[in-house]
């Protein structure tokens, strides 16, 4: 793409004057003007198409520009390559081949400077026509190349002052560039528009909702338009969109924070496990679940995998956990819940008490989050540049309370609410504030809920039944992880199962694991996309979702 194309780009529209209600209407203009007007008016920045690119096949691999034939795994050069990492002033003078994505394309006359991007990573490189550089015809071809390309470079490291580049020290001088995959000239958005900060996001899932159907538009920064990309549109397209650095460095967290729990646990004698998601019962205890017929049977997608992973420790296994899909029928457009998202899940057996479950759980998180912390100080600050957060606040020991003390500090700070209702999303915010003020952590556990919000399965307390051994794990003021110990008598589960309204028929296989000798046990189950966006201090779950999927969005 040529240098006026790329200013064109990056110059937003201009507010548009907008005629007196009555005007009489404008006389018709060609669909291209239309169009045009109609997208001013909007504030919706028109990115042009770039005149069709002349393609130059490469006839010859050792030539010095051209467009690589279809890799088709029988061309070996034996190539050295080099990462984006090397490109360092302590490699100067060194003649290297670097594949990466051209996010910058600017040519003039004789001149083009490119800024290559491979991650989180961006270098410049450029290329000078003349008699001791490459040929015109060179530069002139690579000035034309479509941004989000990818292109091999050839050509010698440099020492130089780049303030626009991750790699800020040295450049490469190009000598030879072959396009390997060309990208279209009409881009739904640029990569350096949807990585900028944006001032105006508010992560409220109503105001992308309303946001539906804009492209990239303008938004105010001050005294300063800048160009945003509406959430949906991000959605839409997300396989460009994930380019950025900071998606980039979301989604290496979000690896880690699976990394860092099989870590964890298999320290601690766990075993990992991989339980069905096609189950004939209902696993939670309510009605919300995505239902399908299985050759003739009534079945549906499993809400969590809690009764397997209880069965597999009454099966000897003794301590287990799982990483895999949970499926969630609940019409919740909000701005932390998925319709299908990635549950971290554990269960283990317990000698005397459900605390010994639940101080591992709290040494679960701090080892986490303390790895996360020593591994991931790039992908952190790269995130915080886009999306501005203050670090986690969190103690060794994890700040521990009892429901009755979480419900006194709600009614003390003016909080209307029932003794033994749950916690509204407000009121989760409200705790998160007094927790920070109190014990300045953002990670804290509350313990032993209300018996008649927690799931049939879950073991009453036995000084006061109105009451559970059950727990639920906050981060920033949000719900990240429920848990509890379980009923392993198949008499009492099957009383409770009925005072909630769960049909047996569902559940005969479930309880008859417990006839033969079940040992106590607890567990909890971990939502990764949710641990990741507030581990970050994100505003929408659907940042931490690759393909996010809720009650309004099923693709791509």
């Amino acid at each position: 793409m040529s240098a006026p194309e790329q200013q064109q780009q990056a110059v937003p529209e201009v507010a548009p004057v907008v005629a007196p209600e009555g005007a009489a209407k404008a006389p018709a203009q060609p669909k291209q003007q239309q169009q045009q007007q109609k997208a001013k008016e909007a504030k919706v920045r028109v990115v042009p198409a770039a005149p069709a690119r002349v393609t130059v096949p490469v006839t010859n691999v050792d030539g010095e520009f051209g467009d690589l034939p279809l890799c088709d795994s029988t061309l070996l050069t034996g190539r050295k390559w080099v990462t984006m990492d090397e490109i360092i002033p302590a490699n100067e003078g060194e003649k290297v081949w670097l594949r990466a994505r051209a996010q910058i394309v600017r040519g003039k006359g004789k001149n083009c400077f490119f800024q290559l991007r491979d991650r989180m990573n961006t270098c410049q490189a450029c290329a000078f026509a003349g008699e001791n550089g490459p040929s015109v015809e060179m530069v002139k071809f690579a000035a034309k190349i479509p941004t989000e390309s990818w292109v091999d470079i050839y050509g010698t490291i440099t020492k130089a002052d780049v303030k626009s580049c991750t790699m800020k020290e040295a450049e490469i001088s190009m000598e030879k560039i072959f396009v390997v995959s060309a990208a279209t000239n009409q881009l739904p958005f640029q990569v350096t528009d949807a990585q900028r900060f944006d001032p105006t996001y508010t992560g409220l899932q109503a105001d992308a909702d309303a946001d539906a159907g804009n492209d990239a538009v303008e938004a105010k920064a001050g005294d300063d338009a800048i160009i945003r990309v509406s959430q949906n549109k991000r959605l839409d397209n997300r396989h460009i969109d994930l380019r950025t650095p900071a998606n980039q460095a979301i989604f290496t967290v979000q690896s880690r924070i699976g990394q860092f729990f099989r870590e964890f646990l298999y320290k601690n004698d766990f075993i990992e496990i991989h339980t069905p998601k096609i189950i004939p019962g209902v696993s939670e205890g309510g009605s919300e679940v995505f239902s399908l017929d299985y050759w003739g049977s009534k079945c549906c997608l499993a809400q969590s995998p809690q009764l397997y992973k209880q069965m597999a420790t009454v099966s000897d296994f003794g301590r287990v956990f799982e990483i895999g899909h949970v499926f969630r029928a609940e019409n919740s457009n909000t701005h932390r819940h998925l319709c299908e998202f990635i549950g971290l899940d554990l269960e283990m057996v317990i000698k005397e008490h459900y605390h010994e479950a639940l101080d591992l759980i709290g040494n679960l998180f701090v080892h986490i989050f303390n790895r996360l912390n020593e591994t991931c100080g790039k992908e952190i600050e790269a995130v915080n540049a886009q999306y501005p957060f203050t670090p986690l606040r969190f103690q060794e020991k994890v700040v521990r309370i009892p429901f009755t003390e979480a419900h006194a500090h709600l009614t003390a700070a003016g909080e209307e609410r029932g003794e033994f209702d749950d916690f509204t999303t407000a009121q989760e915010r409200k705790l998160g504030e007094i927790m920070r003020e109190k014990y300045d952590c953002d990670l804290y556990i509350v313990d032993r809920f209300p018996a008649s919000i927690r799931p049939f399965y879950t073991m009453p307390c036995a000084d006061d039944p109105r009451y559970s051994n059950s727990y639920d794990v906050f981060l920033r003021g949000e719900e990240i992880t429920s848990g509890a110990q379980r009923v392993h008598d198949p008499e009492l589960l099957k009383k409770q199962a009925a005072a909630k309204g769960i049909p047996a028929e569902g559940l005969k296989s479930y309880v008859a694991s417990f006839e033969n000798g079940a040992l106590p046990h607890a567990g909890c189950g971990i939502g990764l996309e949710r641990m990741t966006f507030l581990f970050l201090g994100l505003k929408n779950i659907r940042l931490s979702s690759m393909f996010p999927r809720d009650p309004k969005r099923c693709a791509p």
